[in-house]
């Protein structure tokens, strides 16, 4: 057998399916095993695998093991004389394993081989080739000046930026999202170091190919997507930690001990640097709104006050006192950011109605509250009025202003708006075309473009050559390829054209409940699917939690008459405090479903523990999964805070259960 491709999954189901897609398209001529290792996914990996690829070769653990001790489990049971490491999240050109294993055959000395990586924007992944990273390699890349001269042959080592990327050369290290290895250097090199868990694992192999005496190819001539979410991960202090440590992992098994000191210093400086950036960047992005509003609001009443007593009540700037800024003011603008919160102004998409909803309602329960407390604690209702018109002009423009200029966190509803072109049969673009509307997507437009220059089809707006002119033209914000009518290379090669559009793309694998793409394997908003998950909306999310609080505080009020009826009553109180205290919710999905959750085939999210389920409306016992597993879909599709109220109402004698 020439190649054994094997690939480690762990819950990236509707990646990997692509994925095994385009490898068996890629199969075909090329004497080769598949092999994909599933490190206890709960996504239903493993029987997607089984149903739409019985050919591979599964390995199911039953823990995580990492990629590491995952990938040489396939080694040892491999029988090609290639054996290619793959990541789950590529998808591969129908040449790909063709060429790649030709070269080998015609390279005797090469003992491993990379290819061209482009993300899932076309753009290509300095990674595809990479430098040994020695202490001074790693200095430079710490502290940015591998950024700065990405193509200086001193600064620019670790990701090689000096050498043509169109070009063949010599590396030292491959990246392990595909690398391909001789089976008989891996005979003298050893397999994978599994004392590195995740990250680090391919540069250790890598150089112990070249401390073999076999050379590492970066190999351009044929290419892969390789969708990174580079900026997710990295912005997680345990990625910090992970990556780092495992560099540190390397540098004391291959550097002297100098240099391993050096090196581990400088390894140590940046862990500690990055995870203090990771820290502040992380609280700065979830309070901005928060802090931005509180100022604003803060500011604008100020600056009103001083107009107030300067130009209408003509008297000294101190008339009010000074616990009407200190006491007062962040009372009220408490009240109306409380308010704003609950009526859905802080949840994504930005909806401005909600905002002015929460407004008027805080400005309301604050007249209240004002009417109520006695006169030398009534500042000035006027004030208070003028603070909710400035809060209700000043947020919803300031977050126009940020919208326009492009911030993330900043987007409305309306940003849902998108114009499409998909590429493919009329048949596929038809069908995309109606996914579309089944999903949270409002398409402004949407353009059929015809992968076939023959194609006369009225319903088509143009041809795939004319794509680029198509898209200035009709101002479109994605391309959507049909893998049922277009080969893995086809995509590849239209994408790397048009990288520079600023737009998005995405894949629709034939007869699916997905679309795929573009930017990032960790970015939600990069994949489609037909919403079944009300239960994830935040305002459903907030509703189920400020249902489990009410609940909880009348629960423990009527606790003592509960006892009469309820024997355990430590269970009760215990469950009262855990869903207070956000541990348990008081509906969640029955624990016969989370423990069988990798053999489903529809996913639903992920919430607390519950102390009752879906299933107890039914008062059904020893149900199947199947029938457990819809009931569970249900509820999460169709969440109503009435139907938490009313399995709540229907087991009381059950709201002890442990």
């Amino acid at each position: 057998m020439k190649l054994s491709v094997i690939i480690v999954n762990y819950n990236v189901k509707l990646f990997l399916d692509q994925c095994l897609t385009s490898v068996f398209e890629a199969s075909k001529g090329v004497d080769m095993e598949v092999f994909v290792v599933d490190n206890n996914s709960v996504d239903g990996s493993v029987l997607m695998v089984q149903q739409k690829y019985p050919e591979v070769k599964l390995i199911c653990n039953t823990d995580n093991r990492g990629f590491s001790k995952a990938n040489n489990q396939a080694i040892e049971q491999s029988k090609g004389e290639y054996v290619l490491l793959l990541n789950p999240d590529t998808v591969v050109e129908e040449d790909t394993f063709r060429k790649t294993v030709q070269f080998m055959d015609e390279h005797p000395d090469a003992g491993g081989l990379g290819v061209k990586m482009l993300d899932g924007k076309g753009r290509f992944l300095p990674e595809s080739k990479r430098g040994l990273p020695t202490p001074s390699v790693a200095f430079y890349k710490i502290f940015g000046l591998a950024n700065i001269f990405p193509k200086s042959e001193i600064f620019g080592r670790y990701h090689l930026g000096f050498l043509d990327k169109n070009k063949i050369h010599k590396v030292d290290v491959l990246s392990g999202a595909y690398m391909l290895m001789r089976k008989s250097a891996l005979a003298k090199t050893g397999l994978l170091d599994e004392t590195f868990f995740m990250y680090g694992e391919d540069i250790d192999l890598s150089y112990r190919i070249k401390l073999a005496g076999f050379e590492n190819y970066y190999f351009p001539e044929t290419r892969i997507i390789h969708y990174k979410g580079e900026s997710t991960k990295k912005s997680s202090i345990n990625y910090v930690f992970v990556f780092y440590n495992a560099m540190i992992i390397f540098a004391q098994k291959h550097f002297s001990q100098k240099n391993a000191r050096l090196f581990s210093f400088f390894i140590n400086l940046a862990i500690y640097f990055r995870a203090s950036v990771s820290v502040i960047s992380r609280f700065v992005k979830r309070s901005f709104v928060l802090l931005a509003d509180i100022a604003i609001i803060f500011a604008g009443i100020f600056f009103l006050k001083y107009l107030w007593e300067q130009y209408l009540l003509k008297v000294e700037s101190d008339y009010y006192p000074s616990e009407f800024l200190t006491i007062a003011i962040p009372c009220y603008i408490a009240i109306w950011l409380i308010s704003i919160f609950f009526a859905g102004g802080y949840d994504k998409p930005i909806k401005t109605p909600a905002i002015l909803k929460g407004i008027l309602f805080g400005t309301l329960i604050i007249l209240v509250i004002y009417s109520l407390l006695p006169e030398n604690l009534r500042f000035s209702r006027a004030l208070i009025l003028f603070g909710a018109v400035w809060a209700s002009i000043s947020l919803p423009l300031y977050r126009i202003v940020f919208n326009k200029l492009k911030f993330k966190e900043f987007y409305f509803e309306n940003d849902k708006i998108r114009s499409f072109a998909i590429v493919g049969s009329i048949e596929e673009c038809q069908n995309v075309s109606q996914f579309l509307k089944n999903t949270q997507i409002i398409p402004q437009a949407v353009l059929f473009i015809s992968q076939n220059e023959k194609q006369n089809n009225p319903d088509y707006q143009g041809t795939l050559s004319q794509l680029s002119e198509i898209i200035q033209i009709n101002k479109i914000d994605e391309v959507i390829y049909c893998a049922k009518d277009l080969k893995p290379a086809t995509i590849i090669e239209s994408m790397s054209i048009l990288q520079d559009k600023n737009i998005d793309f995405k894949i629709a694998p034939p007869e699916s409940l997905y679309i795929i793409g573009s930017n990032s394997i960790h970015t939600s908003g990069d994949l489609y699917t037909i919403d079944l998950n009300a239960i994830s909306k935040s305002s459903n999310k907030r509703n189920k939690r400020t249902f489990d609080i009410f609940a909880s505080l009348i629960l423990l009020i009527i606790s003592p008459v509960l006892f009469v009826f309820i024997k355990n009553r430590i269970n009760l109180i215990r469950n009262i405090i855990n869903v207070l205290l956000n541990k348990k919710t008081w509906i969640g999905f029955n624990p016969e479903y989370i423990k069988n959750q990798s053999i489903a085939s529809t996913q639903i999210p992920k919430i607390k523990q519950g102390v009752l389920f879906p299933t107890d409306l039914f008062n059904k016992q020893n149900l199947e999964i199947d029938a457990i597993h819809r009931l569970n879909v249900m509820y999460a599709r169709d969440y109503k805070v009435i139907t938490d109220a009313k399995i709540i109402f229907k087991n009381t004698m059950n709201l002890s259960r442990s």
